[in-house]
């Protein structure tokens, strides 16, 4: 190809080296200085450049900070992120920073302590920092003034209260901030820094401000260190939690719960079950009910998680009794199965003198064993030593039996009297619907870092798990009829209807029930019938047209419908998303928010104090990312925050949502996804980005529904006209061309 040349006396305007950043520094008191940095130069030497255009002496006391709101010290680590066109503010080196802060937070004055706190509240989220203070010592100064601060102003709280409010809340605030980074133990606090902790739980109700920061310290101590969570359930009870919940600021519920949830998830097994005792008593579910779930306002996403893990770890109690297999010899245990046959036919009791009532009561109650639909007629026990479900099948089966008695009545008569083959076995049924319980609800399963899917209905019964058995074991019996599913075959007829109750249970789940007869009433909408025609309806949406013309009719339009697929996703990396930032410490409201420039040529991102409730605009933003500086971008535990986090890393649900896109030599900026959707709709929109192929599952499922509606719209005017396989046979040339067509 020609190569043009640019004439001799024409200048070429060539682009900035990629080691070359263009930024303004500021400096109290002076005009702000515009300068080139040199990333491959020292930081050192930059600094002192800086401090001797300003005449100023002892660079090595000097660095330079982010001047937007994070007020970040720009080490050699992360002066990668300095982009052109930022603001550089030269201020005190770290070291110098927090050498004199822990000076004046040790002030006589108490006007000048107060705003020392301040700072150091500010200045505490930066690692770099937190680092010099810590060293200096700094959390052992923290907790001295925690330990003393009450007793040595409680004259001066009297007349100064807004005062040493303001001045304990920034002094645990700098605490929460300094611990968040990971550098020091939490195993090295003392029990009376813990006991004034719990305290102001209690004394400072009123401050939302310290009650807060009280909470979220009890909280990560106890996830954090076994020995503290000892020290922290001996000092904290569920009784001075309670009316934290009976507040209105769902902000405090929600540190509320976070504390139950972590002293919960960290007690003992042999605990675990005491400490649900106590839940129960104090009524938590229906005050959680009552002013939280139902209470006149909208839950956040943070409340939602906390909720959820509240339902994930109530429900992980039933694992023992899941796990547990029955012991055919156990008396008590066998008593239960007597039990169920007793209310089910109520029969008499035989008199046991002679060897010949004995055989006729074996032979009865094998009778009846075979009517209540256990697999082993003579000793039904063997049935529930299969785990899971183990012994919380026959817990599920007495509890219907017991506080459901009409239904559990109807349900085993009608089916042990019938002689058509259809009858749907009780027993064998219920060992299976617990099972399948358990895989929709994860019992066992630790809960998720990011997901807030909980369901008000179980907040509203105290034998949720129980009560949601016996609305899906009467479900199971009458789709079992609708389907006239044979006993003969049971496992082949298991796993047809199964799959059906499966289905009516995840769809009636999905739209969130508030209530178990909510639940019960979608269920009566969702018959098998009605299953049918859903799935009728969902085949016939992503019908697979096989003939020929319409397979090459899809390949022509396929790549106008990835067209518009690909400006979809570019469209909504235009819009942008909020991601969280998680912490596997402790579960913070820190988000992050990134999107796509009009033009698709740069990625703005930047740090948010607050989930936004709609668009961030691009200049507010601070970060940017031009999509040319791209070189890759991975998933998953490719992702080098997952290999990173080892904790995280072990997250199956975390690490389906990772994603990390990779810049320059070292450069990455790492996401997790709030859901699936947005995870899919950001790997397409930057492979699309990289000119590279969209193999998400959406992507799938979005071209054949488009593909299929594309297909019907051009196939209306076809309808009922048999489509041929080939294309009909071109006629014979005419013998003469001597006609002509009149138009008038």
């Amino acid at each position: 190809c020609p190569v043009v040349l640019a004439p001799k006396n024409s200048s070429v305007a060539m682009p900035p080296p990629a080691d070359i950043v263009k930024v303004a520094i500021e400096w109290p008191g002076a005009f702000p200085k515009l300068m080139e940095i040199d990333q491959k130069k020292p930081l050192s030497s930059i600094i002192k450049e800086v401090c001797d255009g300003w005449s100023l002496a002892n660079h090595d006391q000097f660095a330079l900070q982010h001047a937007d709101s994070s007020n970040f010290y720009i080490t050699e680590k992360n002066r990668n992120e300095i982009k052109n066109g930022a603001i550089l503010r030269l201020t005190t080196s770290p070291a110098q920073n927090a050498q004199q802060l822990h000076e004046r937070i040790q002030s006589s004055s108490m006007d000048a302590k107060l705003e020392a706190l301040k700072d150091l509240a500010n200045y505490s989220r930066d690692i770099t920092f937190a680092q010099e203070f810590i060293n200096l010592d700094g959390i052992s100064l923290l907790t001295q003034m925690v330990e003393s601060g009450t007793e040595r102003y409680q004259k001066l709280q009297k007349i100064m209260k807004p005062c040493f409010g303001d001045m304990l809340s920034f002094t645990l605030t700098a605490f929460v901030e300094l611990m968040d980074h990971g550098i020091v133990s939490w195993d090295t606090f003392s029990v009376a820094f813990i006991k004034k902790i719990a305290s102001y739980v209690n004394k400072f109700a009123s401050d939302i401000s310290i009650l807060q920061r009280s909470l979220a310290i009890l909280e990560s101590m106890v996830l954090n260190s076994h020995d503290l969570y000892q020290k922290v359930a001996q000092e904290i009870t569920i009784g001075q939690l309670i009316p934290h919940l009976q507040g209105t600021d769902q902000e405090i519920q929600t540190y509320t719960i976070a504390v139950i949830n972590a002293l919960f998830l960290k007690a003992p097994d042999d605990k675990r079950q005491e400490m649900a005792n106590i839940l129960a008593q104090k009524q938590l579910r229906s005050i959680i009910l009552t002013h939280v779930i139902r209470a006149q306002r909208a839950i956040n996403n943070e409340m939602a998680h906390q909720l959820y893990v509240l339902q994930v770890l109530t429900f992980n109690l039933l694992e023992d009794r899941m796990m547990t297999k029955m012991d055919p010899q156990d008396q008590a245990q066998r008593d239960i199965i007597f039990e169920l046959r007793r209310i089910a036919f109520d029969a008499e009791s035989e008199p046991n003198n002679s060897s010949g009532s004995i055989e006729k009561r074996k032979s009865m109650y094998t009778r009846d064993y075979k009517k209540l639909g256990f697999i082993n007629h003579v000793n039904p026990a063997m049935d529930f030593t299969q785990t899971p479900p183990g012994m919380l099948a026959l817990d599920n089966m007495l509890y219907f039996a017991k506080h459901h008695q009409d239904a559990y009545i109807r349900i085993v008569l009608e089916n042990s009297s019938r002689e058509d083959k259809h009858e749907c076995p009780f027993g064998r049924s219920s060992i299976e619907l617990t099972k399948m319980l358990c895989e929709i609800l994860k019992v066992g399963e630790l809960p998720s870092e990011t997901c807030n899917d909980f369901h008000p209905m179980f907040f509203t019964h105290d034998r949720s798990f129980e009560e949601f058995f016996c609305i899906c074991i009467q479900l199971l019996n009458k789709t079992w009829k609708e389907m006239r599913a044979t006993s003969e075959d049971f496992n082949k007829a298991r796993k047809s209807v199964m799959q059906v109750v499966k289905e009516q249970i995840m769809r009636a789940l999905t739209t969130k029930p508030s209530s178990l007869d909510q639940f019960k009433s979608k269920l009566q909408n969702l018959s098998y019938t009605e299953i049918l025609k859903i799935r009728q309806s969902e085949r016939m949406n992503q019908e697979d047209f096989q003939s020929r013309p319409i397979l090459e009719l899809k390949e022509k339009i396929q790549p106008e419908i990835l067209e518009l697929i690909k400006q979809q996703r570019l469209n909504r990396l235009v819009e942008g998303t909020c991601f969280r930032k998680l912490n596997s410490r402790r579960r913070q409201d820190k988000f992050w928010y990134c999107r796509l420039s009009p033009n698709h040529k740069v990625l703005h991102y930047g740090d948010l104090e607050e989930s936004p409730q709609g668009e961030v605009p691009h200049d507010s933003l601070q970060d940017k990312l031009p999509v040319a500086d791209i070189k890759a971008v991975v998933t998953g535990k490719d992702c080098p925050h997952m290999k990173e986090k080892g904790a995280l890393k072990q997250n199956k649900e975390v690490l389906d949502l990772a994603f990390s896109i990779l810049y320059d030599s070292s450069g990455q900026l790492n996401f997790i996804a709030p859901d699936k959707h947005e995870y899919c709709v950001w790997t397409d929109g930057l492979n699309a980005l990289l000119g590279k192929e969209m193999l998400s599952d959406l992507t799938r499922n979005d071209l054949d529904t488009l593909l299929s509606m594309e297909i019907k719209l051009r196939l209306l005017d076809l309808e009922n006209i048999q489509i041929p396989d080939a294309p009909p046979p071109i006629p014979k040339e005419p013998s003469n061309y001597d006609f002509v067509y009149d138009c008038n």
